[in-house]
């Protein structure tokens, strides 16, 4: 088991844009709210991590920052792609078994994520 603590992502609503003019019009991009969480998830992980090839139960528990109300279902894709990037897994459609908790608030928000491989089926 990877048990990693990271910086609390910022809601997939404000990880995407979608310029509307321009020659990147009608294309989803990461923001640059996006791309500094990529970067802060890049420099959390522990380098001596090997990426993981197998199939995978990802565990996400969440410390707010803030009382406000918030789907959870919002923390997840910019998380899961931030670990992409970093190389934690080939990609996260190796997850069969994704769980997501909300936690107590804490200052600056953070999320601990434990990752598991699944035993291969016989």
């Amino acid at each position: 088991m990877i048990t990693l603590h990271l910086p609390y992502p910022p809601s997939v609503n404000t990880y995407w844009r979608h310029p509307t003019t321009g020659k990147l019009a009608g294309r989803h991009l990461i923001s640059e709210k996006g791309r500094k969480y990529r970067a802060d998830v890049c420099w959390s992980i522990p380098h001596a991590i090997e990426k993981l090839f197998c199939r995978l139960s990802v565990t996400i528990e969440c410390f707010p920052p803030d009382r406000r109300k918030r789907d959870l279902d919002n923390v997840a894709k910019g998380l899961l792609d931030a670990l992409s990037h970093a190389g934690v897994w080939g990609d996260d459609e190796q997850i069969d078994d994704l769980r997501i908790v909300r936690r107590e608030t804490t200052k600056g928000g953070a999320v601990r994520v434990r990752i598991e491989a699944l035993k291969e089926a016989a």
